[in-house]
């Protein structure tokens, strides 16, 4: 009995990392496919005349709408990213930046996203790119978090910081925080290594960094 609950266990556990694998990787493509649905299915309505009754049947059906539309969205990134490489590219961008800059809510919600990438996306030389550990939930429980400002001390206010709390195992949610950074536990991770260990739910941690964890005061 207990090796056949062990085995089921193992089983479990040998499940779960692929589930959460597959899971992200489905809610990515779910996203994707929406955005290149409408294109997908006009350019199938666009064919339809063309072709025969199995043609169109094929063209107007769901899984290859999806399908086309996954491919659209890919090939419209790949080459967006390739355009926004080239010298023409990043003078596109910053046109367009300065043409959302004219927009008041466009503007606000666009530069808070754009920071929040670049932040995590840095090559850890900037503040943003800092992990720590709070105090979150409680006082007595630490969160992994990423420092993405510092606001100085002002008078009789300490000094702040912004911090990014993920959510696990969807990074892309999660809980902004203000925080004496006197209050701040600094960890010497990289952001891949917060991320693995935020996507995995702890399992995944360097082992030869030690967190230094405060003594509580009984």
């Amino acid at each position: 009995m207990q090796s056949i609950t062990r085995n089921i266990v193992t089983g479990v556990l040998t499940v779960i990392p692929l589930f959460v694998t597959a899971w992200l990787i489905w809610f990515v493509a779910d996203i994707l496919i929406w955005l290149g649905k409408p294109a997908a299915t006009a350019f199938s309505q666009a064919l339809r005349p063309t072709g025969g009754d199995a043609a169109a049947d094929l063209l107007l059906s769901d899984w290859f709408q999806s399908l086309l539309a996954l491919l659209m969205v890919l090939l419209f990134l790949f080459l967006l990213g390739k355009t926004a490489n080239a010298v023409l590219g990043r003078r596109m961008l910053v046109l367009f930046d300065r043409i959302v800059e004219r927009v008041p809510l466009a503007r606000t919600i666009y530069s808070a996203t754009q920071t929040l990438i670049r932040s995590l996306s840095g090559d850890g030389t900037l503040t943003g790119s800092k992990v720590v550990l709070i105090e979150f939930p409680s006082e007595n429980m630490r969160a992994v978090g990423f420092v993405t400002r510092i606001f100085p001390a002002v008078g009789t206010q300490p000094e702040l910081a912004a911090v990014y709390v993920p959510t696990t195992p969807n990074p892309t949610s999660g809980f902004v925080e203000l925080v004496p950074t006197s209050r701040l536990i600094w960890l010497p991770w990289t952001k891949n290594d917060a991320m693995a260990f935020i996507v995995s739910g702890g399992s995944m941690a360097p082992d030869s960094e030690p967190i230094d964890w405060p003594v509580l005061k009984e």
